[in-house]
């Protein structure tokens, strides 16, 4: 609401401007600046009626309170006057504690000379006469809760959140009309996004309906096309002397192979010659059972072969259309060998368990009587084998829906993320140039920026995410207009250290952290250091300092240490509460940002720290360090590691770039290096030809792959994830400028 509202005062101060009423825009201005709602922010207001308290200005305090009893909480409905009450109540209190904490009992006692007409007769203030005259009430039973700074700090809490939600809902009570243009937006971004994850949803099922209906395309014309003769659909049953037997026989017999064939096929039924009184089939049946899952795959291969160049040179006196024809089974029974090779191959025991179990019963029931039933044999194992690949057959995580192309820029990426609403993008690359882009319903870019100097670092700020905030190595923080296309403020951090390696913005957008490093004695282009093993590259001394974002400034200093060291990376929480931070000499510091100190320090990683985040329960934190370990920390338990595992040099850097002639480009890692998805169960990282996902699983050694998202030709050197929407949107940025955006789908199991 006080967005909506400020943004109306200028829409009617442009009118007023236009209309060249002057007068008017004075006097609006003059009536905005003696407002006393503040505009509808709550934080103006409950900073409003601190200041009364710790003024000590209890008039000023009663006045105010009842001018937001008359204009707002008077409009309310009856069953919220008891929450109202309960609140003024408090105020009080705090009023009364604050005087006899800072030793003003005059002001307590003056507090109740005022008020003794109006509290006397109320029950809850029956005990708080006393107050003044107690020699220690913060010890006393009655009074200590009230003395506490718990207590404190849920009384502002309970004030603010009671405001802001009166403020959410006064629009649809009594707020005009022209204040409601904000809702309107919301409600149709809102509807914008659900079209747009439902038209992705609708995709994914068409897609699915495809996929479905070709496999059974592909299942119809299995069943046509393994429609085999005899001799091969008896080829997987015989044991090894029937093979041979049967072998031989076609040796013997090429010139009337195709009579011979008939000729057995009708005496199948009625055969006894063999020893064991059976068919071939029940007794290759047994036989099957106890060899297949030892030779099976070998013997039948090879003795396969044999049989098809047998049959081919069978075919010589047979009419060419009959040949060809022949031939074209003779191939399919080779690729169909090959199928199930693959099949057998990568098998579980439960569906080698159940393939033998079909060979069986199919083997005792069906009796080799016609040509027919004996062709009919290869289609029920080619199904079967169908259902056992679908069983072996892991269902992947996610759906892509669709991957583009951003190439805009014309050198390699260091920063690319999104921002809050998860609808733009903003990228940096190494030549100082920046992008704004959104890439929803099409690829579009928003505003683009060139700096004279060097920009080392990048971050969306958290509240109107219009603006940006980027830091040089010149030692300055920009906050750039993305809307407006300009820069609205620079800021000097600290001459002798310029080097901005890290910003990250408070989720609540009131300040933000920013990291200052001095000079490097070694440029973080030069190869041969890396080719030569060198490491701690960033072993220099840094500053880790708080900023306010509205004033735009410093509000403290961090201590860092055992030394002061450059902080390459920072993360806030979900609340801004905590912050952790990777540095140079691979600590991982995690700060409390309500006292401002540092919590807990301990050694993560041999060489620098390049990328930390808060998991997604908040209980742990990730990091990737200069030695490829990817580490979970627990934050409970100061430097106890939950997970440890290695990852490939492509996925930590120092990412290389090579070209003809022995040209090679060397990149340090610079923005976020893996990304979580909307649950915390799946990682994103870089790769030498895109972005990889892999799950996490706390009690495995070894990060099981999921995902390979693919689509670069170099080096992918940040990652981003963005679970904004239904659908989540994975970027990957590489050193040859292109970034690719690619759109998933969670399947929900």
């Amino acid at each position: 609401m006080a967005a909506a509202a400020e943004r109306t005062d200028e829409l009617v101060r442009e009118y007023l401007l236009f209309r060249g009423f002057t007068a008017a825009l004075k006097q609006l201005d003059a009536e905005i600046k003696a407002d006393r709602e503040k505009g509808f922010r709550v934080d103006k207001i409950v900073d409003q009626l601190q200041q009364f308290v710790q003024s000590y200005d209890l008039a000023a305090l009663r006045d105010y309170w009842s001018y937001l009893d008359r204009r707002l909480f008077s409009r309310l409905e009856d069953v919220y006057r008891p929450t109202v009450n309960k609140l003024r109540t408090s105020l009080f209190r705090y009023y009364l504690v604050h005087t006899v904490q800072t030793g003003r009992n005059d002001k307590a006692q003056e507090f109740f000379l005022k008020q003794a007409s109006e509290l006397q007769n109320q029950a809850e203030w029956k005990d708080w006469f006393v107050l003044p005259f107690l020699p220690a009430p913060d010890f006393n039973p009655t009074f200590a809760t009230y003395f506490s700074r718990q207590w404190a700090d849920t009384f502002i809490v309970s004030l603010h959140n009671f405001l802001s939600v009166l403020f959410q809902c006064m629009h649809i009570l009594f707020f005009p009309v022209i204040l409601n243009f904000e809702a309107e937006c919301l409600r149709s971004s809102l509807i914008q996004e659900e079209n747009e994850s439902l038209r992705h949803k609708l995709f994914a099922l068409q897609a699915e309906s495809s996929r479905m209906k070709k496999e059974e395309l592909e299942v119809e014309q299995g069943v046509v096309h393994h429609k085999l003769p005899a001799y091969v659909a008896n080829m997987d049953r015989l044991g090894d002397s029937e093979l041979q037997r049967s072998t031989a026989h076609s040796l013997q017999s090429r010139g009337g192979f195709l009579s011979s064939f008939l000729s057995q096929t009708k005496k199948g039924p009625s055969r006894p010659a063999h020893p064991s009184g059976a068919s071939p089939t029940q007794t290759g049946g047994p036989l099957l059972a106890k060899k297949e899952p030892t030779n099976h795959q070998g013997t039948k291969g090879k003795e396969g072969t044999a049989s098809c160049k047998d049959g081919k040179s069978h075919f010589t006196g047979l009419t060419a259309g009959e040949s060809a024809s022949l031939q074209q089974r003779q191939k399919r029974l080779q690729e169909h060998g090959k199928e199930r090779k693959e099949l057998l191959s990568k098998g579980t025991s439960q569906g080698q368990s159940a393939e033998k179990k079909t060979d069986t019963s199919t083997a005792e029931t069906e009796p080799f009587s016609e040509l027919h039933a004996e062709q009919a044999e290869p289609s029920t194992k080619t199904s079967a084998g169908s259902a056992e690949a679908v069983g072996v057959r892991q269902e992947q995580p996610f759906i892509v829906l669709s991957q583009e192309e951003y190439g805009e820029h014309h050198s390699s990426i260091m920063y690319c993320r999104v921002d809050c609403s998860g609808r733009r993008v903003a990228s940096l690359d190494v030549d100082g140039v920046i992008k704004v882009w959104s890439f929803n319903p099409i690829m579009q870019t928003k505003a683009s920026s060139i700096s004279k100097s060097p920009l080392l670092s990048l971050e969306w700020a958290t509240k109107r995410d219009r603006l940006l905030l980027l830091g040089s190595g010149v030692g300055t923080v920009r906050l750039y207009d993305t809307e407006a296309k300009k820069n609205l403020c620079e800021i000097c951090i600290d001459e002798d250290m310029p080097r901005i390696l890290s910003l990250a913005c408070s989720p609540s957008g009131a300040s933000f952290v920013c990291s200052a490093a001095a000079q490097s004695p070694i440029s973080h282009m030069d190869f041969s250091a890396v080719s030569s093993g060198g490491k701690s590259m960033n072993q220099v001394p840094g500053k880790l300092l708080l900023w306010d974002t509205k004033t735009m400034k410093q509000q403290l200093q961090f201590s860092l240490e055992p030394e002061p060291i450059a902080i390459n990376c920072t993360a806030f929480n979900h609340n801004g509460n905590l912050l952790v931070t990777g540095a140079a000499d691979g600590i991982v510091r995690l700060f409390d940002m309500q006292q401002h100190e540092c919590a807990m320090s301990w050694k993560a990683h041999d060489g620098e720290v390049y990328s930390v985040e808060f998991s997604y329960d908040e209980n742990t934190v990730y990091s990737i360090g200069e030695d490829g370990k990817f580490i979970q920390w627990n934050i409970h338990r100061s430097g106890l590691k939950v997970s440890e595992y290695d990852l490939p040099s492509e996925a930590t850097g120092p990412f290389v770039l090579s070209g003809y002639s022995g040209y090679k480009q060397v990149q340090f890692p610079r923005g976020r290096l893996f990304a979580f998805d909307s649950e915390g169960n799946y990682m994103l990282t870089c790769s030498s030809t895109g972005g990889v996902i892999f799950k996490l699983n706390s009690g495995e050694k070894v990060l099981e792959s999921c995902l390979s998202l693919g689509g670069h030709r170099a080096p992918v050197v940040t990652v981003d994830w963005s679970t904004a929407m239904d659908c989540g949107t994975c970027l990957t940025a590489s050193m040859d400028g292109k970034i690719k955006l690619t759109t998933l789908l969670a399947q929900k199991s």
